[in-house]
């Protein structure tokens, strides 16, 4: 019997676009369960600086009602090893743009230190929240 693979995927999902879209179907494709973890204003702008244009509540609706999503959590902290606790997936999910920077490298060893792994995928570079946001307010 294989054992079931549960998935995380965290994310502001601020202004959902096409690299979200395309983060949460390649994840779907790497394991059983998907949860994706929509991050609080609180946590947002602790790491990017700003609050969100979408509110909480809005982005959780939009990112639970993807097909390829088993399961949506409100995540509370920037430290994904809090988010493992509460869930215990195997794997994490993150953009390629993470990977070989500090944050990435804490991120893998804090999951190498529970046996979760980090797994990356193409960061979708055409677009993103921080571009639109840019468009917008122009």
């Amino acid at each position: 019997m294989t054992q079931r693979i549960v998935g995380y995927v965290p994310g502001a999902y601020d202004m959902f676009h096409i690299g979200h879209l395309n983060i949460l179907k390649r994840a779907r494709r790497e394991c059983d369960h998907l949860i994706a973890g929509v991050v609080t204003d609180e946590v947002l702008e602790q790491a990017k600086g700003r609050a969100p244009i979408v509110p909480l509540e809005e982005r959780l609706a939009v990112v639970g009602s993807m097909a390829c999503v088993d399961e949506v959590v409100t995540d509370l902290s920037s430290d994904k090893l809090v988010m493992w606790q509460k869930l215990g997936f195997d794997v994490i999910f993150k953009g390629d743009d993470w990977k070989g920077t500090p944050k990435g490298d804490r991120l893998e060893a804090s999951m190498a230190s529970v046996g979760a792994r980090v797994v990356y995928f193409p960061y979708t570079v055409h677009t993103s929240s921080t571009a639109l946001r840019r468009l917008i307010t122009s």
